[in-house]
Formats: structure tokens, C-alpha cells, sequence
């Protein structure tokens, strides 16, 4: 089914900017098919990571990757959101994460 889509995806993904929350997860299982992103912006979950510096790991010497539902809470606390695991409903709430650390500079 997906290689059906394959040619007009890959048009898409040569021409804009491309990014996902964790992103390297979903551009993985993308690029192990043979996709390629000439395009890819930084990945909304680590940029928001210093932003909301949730649980710093001494092993790591970093802080918690925020999942989404932490990231818009911390964002947006004055707008109720459960995140609802559905492709439109993520892709808008997370286009909202990534706009606000861009309004942030981050």
C-alpha cells in the first residue's frame, strides 16, 4: 500500500522542510523504505527537552525527553489537551508545540 504512494510522499519530502516528534523514530521507519528528507528540521522533542528540563538523568547528563501530552502542558497550560494518538490530531497539536519553540527561539 505505501509504495502505491511512494512517488507523489517523496515529492512532498523533497520539497518542504520535514520533521515529527521524535522524530528520529518516524523518519527511521520512513527512511528504512526508502524515503530521504533533502529537508529535515530539528526534532520538536529534543528542542523542547532544555526547554521543560523534566528529570535530569546523572547517567545520561541530560534531562527526560517530554512526551507530547508534557510538552503541551508545560507550553500551553492554559489550554486542556489529551492527546488523542490519531495522525491529524497529533500532527495539529504538535504543529502548535513546534511554532511556540519557534516563537521561544528554540
Amino acid at each position: 500500500m505505501l509504495s502505491s504512494f511512494q512517488s507523489e510522499l517523496q515529492n512532498i519530502f523533497s520539497s518542504y522542510p520535514v520533521t515529527a516528534y521524535n522524530k528520529e523514530f518516524d523518519l527511521g521507519f520512513l527512511k528504512s523504505r526508502g524515503f530521504t528528507f533533502p529537508k529535515e528540521s530539528p526534532c520538536p522533542m529534543k528542542a523542547a527537552t532544555p526547554v521543560l528540563k523534566l528529570g535530569y538523568s546523572t547517567r545520561y547528563h541530560t534531562y527526560k525527553w517530554p512526551k507530547i501530552q508534557e510538552a503541551w502542558d508545560y507550553l500551553f497550560s492554559d489550554q486542556e489537551y489529551y492527546e488523542a494518538h490519531r495522525a491529524y490530531d497529533d500532527a495539529l497539536h504538535e504543529a502548535q508545540i513546534v511554532y511556540k519553540l519557534y516563537q521561544m527561539g528554540k
